[in-house]
C-alpha cells in the first residue's frame, strides 16, 4: 500500500524537467514502464487499418505477415538504437541532434518535430472525436449535434493537455494502468475476430511488378517506415530510465514494445480484410466484433490519446530545444492552446482535416533523412559516445560548432531523394522516380541512404577537427 501511495505521489507531481540532462536521482523509470509507454501508443486503429492495406494492395495474408515481421524487425531495431542514446545521456532527442547538426543547426529538425507533433495532435484528437460519437450511436444517441462535438472534442483535448502539462511521470502512470486493459481487449478482440471471420490465407491478386509495388508501399506504411517514424520521440522518454539498466535491456524492451503491437494488430487487420470486411474503422469494428464493439471502440479511442500525450510532451521539448528560456509547463500550456485551436478548425472543416491527415502521413519522410545523418554521426564518427556538456555550451564555444552544414545539406538532400522515390497519399508527394517505377515507394530507404552517405562524405571537409570521444554520461 505504501508503495502504491508513493507511485501515486510521483505520478501527480509536476515534472520540472525541461531539456537539461535528467539527474540520476530522478531517473526512476523501469524497462517495463517504458514498454507500456511505447506499446500504448501503438495499440491503435491505424495499425489494423494499415494491416488491411496489404490485402487491399493485392497481397495475401501470409505475404502481408512476412512484410510486417521483416519490415518491423529492421524499423524497430533503429528505434531501439535511438532509445539507447537517450538512456546513455539522459538527454532528449532534439538536443541530441546538436551533436550532428551543431548548436543552432539542430533548430532545423527541432522545428520539423514541433510542427509534425502539433499536426498529429490535432488529427489524432479529431479522429478520436469521430470514434467517440460512434460509441454514442451504439448507446442509442444517434444524432449528436455540433455542440456535442465541441464539448467532447475539447473535453478529450483537456484530458490530454493536463497529462502532458504535468509531465513524464503522469504520462508513465497513465500508460502503466491503461495499456494492460487495452492488451486484454486486443486479445479478446483477436479471439472473436479469428473465430468469426473466415480467413483466406494464400489468396493474392497482385503479381509481378504489382506485387513488388505492393510490398514496397506496405514496407513504408507499416514495415520499416513505421519504426523509423518514431525515432524523433525516442530519447524524450528513455532519458528517464534508471542509470543501472543495461543498453541491451533498453534496446530489446523498447524495440519489442513497438514490434509486438504493430505486427499483432497489422496481422489482425489483414486476416479480417481477407474475408472482405470493410476497412472503415466503425464498419470494421461492427462487422467483426458485434456486441463486443463498445469495448473495442474504447480501445480505438485509447490509442490516439495514448499517442497524443506523447505528441504534446515531445512538441514541448522540441520547442525548448530552440533555446527558449521558459519553464516546460508554460510551453506545454501554449502548445495545448494552439492544439485546441487546430482541433476546432478541424471540427469546422472535416474535409480539410482528412486532406491534412493524408499530407501528414507522408511528410514524416523527413525523419528518414534526419535519421541517416544521426546514425552515421553517432555510430561512425562518435562511436556511440557523446560529450553531454558540449550539447548545452554556447554556439561559439561548443565543440559541436554553430551549424554543421554537412548535416544540413545531407538531411535536405535526403529529404528530396525520399520525396523523389515516395508515393504519398496526395499528388504533390508522389515523386517522379516512384511514378516511373510503377509507384514503387522506397522513400524511407532513399531518404536515409542518401543522407547517410552524403554526410559521411561531406563531414570531413566541413568539420576539420576529429569528433570528440568523450565518455558517455550514464
Amino acid at each position: 500500500m505504501e508503495q502504491h501511495h508513493s507511485e501515486l505521489a510521483e505520478a501527480v507531481q509536476l515534472d520540472e524537467h525541461g531539456i537539461a540532462p535528467i539527474p540520476a536521482a530522478d531517473r526512476t523509470s523501469t524497462p517495463m514502464q517504458q514498454f507500456w509507454i511505447w506499446s500504448g501508443a501503438n495499440i491503435a486503429p491505424i495499425n489494423w487499418i494499415l494491416g488491411a492495406l496489404g490485402i487491399i494492395l493485392g497481397l495475401s495474408v501470409v505475404e502481408t505477415l512476412l512484410v510486417l515481421v521483416v519490415g518491423n524487425l529492421v524499423g524497430c531495431a533503429f528505434f531501439g538504437l535511438f532509445c539507447v542514446m537517450g538512456h546513455r545521456t539522459g538527454v532528449n532527442q532534439m538536443v541530441l541532434s546538436r551533436a550532428a547538426f551543431g548548436r543552432r543547426g539542430a533548430y532545423l529538425p527541432a522545428v520539423a518535430q514541433l510542427l509534425m507533433t502539433m499536426g498529429w495532435l490535432g488529427v489524432n484528437t479529431w479522429v478520436v472525436l469521430d470514434l467517440v460519437l460512434g460509441i454514442f450511436k451504439h448507446m442509442g444517441y444517434d444524432h449528436p449535434g455540433t455542440g456535442t462535438k465541441y464539448a467532447v472534442g475539447i473535453g478529450i483535448m483537456a484530458v490530454q493537455c493536463v497529462i502532458a502539462i504535468v509531465g513524464f511521470y503522469l504520462i508513465q502512470s497513465f500508460e502503466k494502468y491503461t495499456v494492460p486493459v487495452a492488451v486484454v481487449i486486443v486479445i479478446v478482440m483477436s479471439i472473436l475476430a479469428w473465430t468469426k471471420v473466415n480467413v483466406v490465407w494464400g489468396h493474392s491478386t497482385a503479381h509481378g511488378s504489382d506485387k513488388l509495388t505492393a510490398v514496397t508501399q506496405l514496407l513504408t506504411a507499416i514495415g520499416v517506415g513505421w519504426g523509423i517514424t518514431w525515432l524523433t520521440w525516442s530519447s524524450d522518454y528513455t532519458r528517464f530510465i534508471k542509470p543501472g539498466v543495461s543498453d541491451k535491456k533498453v534496446f530489446w524492451t523498447t524495440a519489442s514494445a513497438i514490434f509486438i503491437p504493430t505486427v499483432w494488430l497489422g496481422f489482425l487487420g489483414a486476416t479480417i480484410a481477407s474475408a472482405g470486411v470493410s476497412r472503415d474503422p466503425a464498419d470494421f469494428v461492427t462487422a467483426a466484433f458485434g456486441a463486443f464493439s463498445i469495448p473495442v471502440l474504447f480501445l480505438v479511442m485509447h490509442g490516439p490519446v495514448a499517442t497524443n500525450i506523447l505528441n504534446l510532451y515531445s512538441a514541448t521539448l522540441a520547442a525548448l530545444s530552440l533555446d527558449l528560456k521558459l519553464a516546460r509547463w508554460k510551453v506545454s500550456v501554449a502548445v495545448s492552446i494552439v492544439g485546441t485551436g487546430v482541433l476546432i478548425w478541424f471540427i469546422q472543416s472535416a474535409s480539410w482535416a482528412t486532406r491534412f491527415d493524408q499530407w501528414l502521413a507522408s511528410v514524416v519522410l523527413w525523419i528518414s533523412a534526419w535519421a541517416g545523418v544521426m546514425v552515421v554521426d553517432y555510430l561512425v564518427f562518435r562511436r556511440g559516445k557523446i560529450d553531454v556538456d558540449a550539447l548545452y555550451a554556447s554556439p561559439e564555444t561548443s565543440i559541436y560548432g554553430d551549424v554543421n552544414w554537412a548535416a544540413v545539406i545531407a538531411m535536405l538532400s535526403g529529404l528530396v531523394a525520399g520525396w523523389a522515390w515516395g508515393y504519398g497519399l496526395v499528388p504533390a508527394l508522389q515523386g517522379p522516380i516512384a511514378k516511373a517505377t510503377h509507384n514503387v515507394d522506397l522513400s524511407w530507404l532513399t531518404g536515409f541512404g542518401v543522407a547517410a552517405i552524403l554526410y559521411y562524405v561531406l563531414r570531413p571537409f566541413v568539420m576539420k577537427e576529429p569528433a570528440p570521444h568523450a565518455a558517455p554520461t550514464v
